[in-house]
């Protein structure tokens, strides 16, 4: 479970940071939480394999910090899913 509802601000993110992807269907399968417990990375899934919209949450302010658009495939040369 996140720490607090963020899809507020999901929603509110500007559509070109999305690039081509689509994301709009809010599935989160990976989140991962930093070493001192302060930060949660959610990576929210688009439809395409590897891409996802990535949520950095401040646990302890309880806002989000911000977000990125997180290609694996453009990163990495991944052509297959993970």
């Amino acid at each position: 479970m996140p720490p607090f509802d963020f899809w507020d601000y999901f929603e509110q993110i500007d559509p070109t940071d999305f690039e081509k992807y689509d994301c709009s269907d809010g599935e989160v399968d990976i989140a991962y939480r930093d070493p001192t417990g302060r930060f949660e990375h959610v990576l929210v899934k688009s439809t395409d394999p590897n891409v996802f919209m990535v949520l950095i949450l401040d646990r302890t302010e309880l806002r989000v910090f911000g977000h990125h658009l997180l290609d694996l495939n453009k990163e990495y040369g991944l052509t297959e899913p993970e």
